[in-house]
């Protein structure tokens, strides 16, 4: 049953993923029209924003993880 959820999950993501490549249609410009060192600049902007969710989620889930574990022992 797991694998199964698993499995559509998975394909879901794979089918809809080419609808996710589009970008807002100022990065788009700015890229377009800029350099290279302008575009780098853009893609470290969207790495260095993006690193603050995974690192939230990552501790939310490490705080569950400690919790259950205590409340099991």
């Amino acid at each position: 049953m797991f694998k199964n959820k698993t499995l559509v999950i998975l394909l879901l993501i794979f089918f809809t993923s080419k609808t996710t490549f589009s970008q807002c249609a100022m990065c788009k410009a700015v890229v377009e029209n800029g350099d290279i060192s302008m575009a780098e600049g853009v893609n470290s902007g969207i790495t260095y924003l993006m690193v603050f969710p995974y690192l939230l989620i990552g501790l939310l889930f490490f705080t569950i993880y400690r919790y259950n574990k205590k409340v099991n022992n």
